[in-house]
């Protein structure tokens, strides 16, 4: 029911480590307010549920997180997020994914343990909130490490649907400076309950041909 959308190039981007790392509101099914305690500040030994499968949401519904709160590995570290349960649109990989804007931008972030000087590639599916009755039809965010940004990122949603949801990946690379780094994601799209959706969340160590 809308055109479809060109996917964008994948950005690549060096950045050496040195921070923390937001939502959607769909609309007609039932929303959960959840209530889990906060992430613990400690590095995990590896990067952890890219793709949101935990905690499991109702199938065709949401749970909203608030800064604080954590889901799974990862922390809500501003504002408010939606992770999205099974069936209610089609996911990147697995049957769950996160839209970063609930009632208002938000972000998420995760610690996990690295090995100073060795660079990694982040790589990640983004698509939109596809509901047109929430503009812009623009979601944008940017990817942190440690708390600095090293890659902005936007998904024009115009022609996508809950079925059609037309994934893109995209990459960046970084340099491990310490012994653990917090990856994050944030929506930059103001003022609107739905944001950028991101899944299939890897980190890997970078391969030579990456690094040139």
């Amino acid at each position: 029911m809308r055109t479809l959308l060109i996917p964008a190039t994948a950005v690549t981007a060096v950045a050496l480590l040195a921070g923390t790392g937001t939502a959607m509101a769909a609309p007609a099914h039932s929303r959960t307010q959840a209530s889990r305690p906060a992430a613990s500040p400690a590095a995990v030994s590896h990067f952890d549920d890219g793709s949101f499968e935990y905690p499991s949401v109702k199938p065709k519904t949401f749970d909203e997180y608030a800064a604080g709160q954590s889901i799974g590995p990862w922390k809500v570290t501003s504002g408010t997020v939606d992770l999205i349960g099974a069936g209610y649109w089609d996911a990147a990989e697995g049957d769950q994914s996160l839209d970063l804007n609930g009632n208002d931008p938000g972000a998420v972030a995760q610690t996990f343990a690295t090995t100073p000087g060795t660079t990694y590639t982040v790589s990640y599916s983004l698509a939109g909130n596809p509901q047109l009755d929430h503009r812009p039809a623009m979601k944008t965010g940017k990817v942190l490490i440690d708390g600095q940004n090293v890659q902005d990122f936007s998904f024009d949603v115009t022609g996508k649907s809950e079925t059609n949801m037309g994934y893109v990946r995209r990459q960046v690379t970084f340099v491990a400076r310490g012994t653990s780094t917090t990856l994050g994601f944030a929506s930059t799209t103001p003022h609107s309950p739905t944001g950028p959706v991101i899944d299939d969340v890897t980190v890997e160590h970078c391969k030579p041909s990456c690094c040139n």
